[in-house]
């Protein structure tokens, strides 16, 4: 029988900060052992242990405290044994801030339904609880030990569950790693929804024994905090539900999870209502993680309602495609209008790529199909949206957060 888990550090893994009048948003800090990060934070997301195209002392130098990658993917390239065998993601990738992992959950079932990144923002259309992409072949199958699923890369066959998710986790060594769930979609029926919060519920009983057991076993590596993940789609009781569940879980160490993950498929239009749903119920010393947001008026919402961190492929995905963040909204940067424009993306952005490229040269990057354009579009887009959200913090410090609110949607929107 191994001995109980460690206690994490003896400081307070989160502490809060300013708090906003009426309403559930705060700053805070997270302390990890590879350094804090101040909150409201944008997490970046360094999918397969790198963010597309951008360099790691890149993202230091843009701005980024922490980043995320995803244990799919690191489990089925280069597999998690070679991480740990190098020290953990952040000495494997170059990268000595803080780190996240998610649990592979929402990679398993959306790869596996062909949907790739995106599930839905909006509850629209037929509901099924088979539901895929079309044209795609179902990839993975679900059941109440697990998901038996098929590599996107190969078509071999693997099994994810909670224990399985604990330990690719715990190879790869983040500072913060993510309960395994189950996804749903905003397509699923509401008797399926009740059937996967119960499910969920289950195996964050079993990811928090796994979870302490690898870390007395592995107490040569650093602590990792575990954030339970609330799922419960559209639903406010389900939500609800799953929020109480999450925090009435304590283990054998009666410590319980150290954060919490908003996940699921979410309707954009009652974003902010499904989060303060969530806040109503989780407890206040605990951050708050939103799994998968990147617009602007997003992460207004998100803060205003009590999200602490969040994080999304978009500044970089768009990026590759030659859509650009401006405080002016987003345009495209391949269209002809920029072709003899001199002028940076903004002259107001202190990025590497404002200092030193133009508009022009940009252009010209995207219609000779050159690799470096998709370089310095995504350091300016990863600026954008983490200065964004480092002045949303300030903007609640400063007691002016409404005012800024109106003044950059106002801008970027109209």
């Amino acid at each position: 029988m191994t001995d109980p888990a460690p206690p994490a550090p003896a400081d307070p893994f989160f502490t809060v900060g300013t708090r906003l009048e009426d309403r559930p948003g705060r700053t805070g800090v997270i302390h990890t052992p590879h350094g804090d990060i101040r909150t409201p934070s944008f997490v970046a997301v360094g999918t397969k242990a790198t963010v597309k195209a951008v360099l790691p002392e890149s993202m230091k130098e843009l701005g980024a405290q922490s980043l995320l990658a995803n244990a799919y993917h690191l489990y089925l390239q280069p597999g998690p044994d070679i991480v740990d065998e190098a020290g953990g993601l952040g000495r494997f990738m170059n990268w000595d801030g803080p780190t996240f992992t998610d649990s592979g959950g929402f990679q398993v079932m959306s790869l596996g339904v062909g949907f790739k990144k995106v599930l839905a923002m909006e509850a629209v259309g037929v509901r099924s609880d088979d539901v895929i992409a079309k044209g795609k072949e179902r990839l993975a199958t679900v059941d109440d030990d697990g998901v038996t699923f098929k590599s996107h890369l190969d078509g071999s066959r693997h099994r994810f569950t909670p224990e399985v998710s604990m330990q690719i986790q715990h190879q790869l060594g983040a500072d913060i790693i993510f309960a395994f769930d189950e996804l749903t979609t905003l397509m699923n029926t509401r008797g399926y929804q009740e059937q996967s919060v119960e499910r969920t519920q289950a195996w964050a009983v079993r990811c928090i024994a796994e979870h302490e057991k690898l870390t007395a076993e592995r107490a040569h590596r650093p602590y990792q905090a575990l954030f339970g993940v609330v799922q419960g789609a559209q639903y406010e009781d389900l939500r609800r539900q799953a929020c109480r569940g999450l925090e009435s879980i304590v283990g054998e160490t009666g410590r319980g999870f150290d954060g919490y993950g908003i996940g699921g498929a979410l309707e954009k239009q009652n974003l902010g209502t499904i989060v303060g749903w969530c806040t109503d119920e989780l407890p206040e010393h605990k951050p708050r993680h939103l799994l998968g947001i990147s617009e602007p008026d997003d992460f207004f919402t998100a803060v205003e309602n009590g999200a602490d961190t969040f994080d999304c492929v978009n500044p970089s995905r768009v990026a590759r495609n030659a859509a650009i963040y401006h405080p002016d909204g987003r345009f495209n940067i391949n269209t002809s209008r920029f072709r003899r424009d001199f002028t940076p993306i903004d002259d107001t952005c202190d990025c590497y790529t404002c200092r030193h490229y133009t508009r022009a040269y940009l252009h010209h990057l995207f219609k000779a199909k050159e690799m470096l354009a998709a370089t310095l579009c995504t350091i300016h887009n990863e600026r954008f949206t983490v200065r964004l959200v480092d002045d949303i913090r300030a903007s609640i410090e400063q007691g002016r957060f409404d005012e800024f609110k109106a003044e950059m949607l106002g801008r970027f929107y109209r």
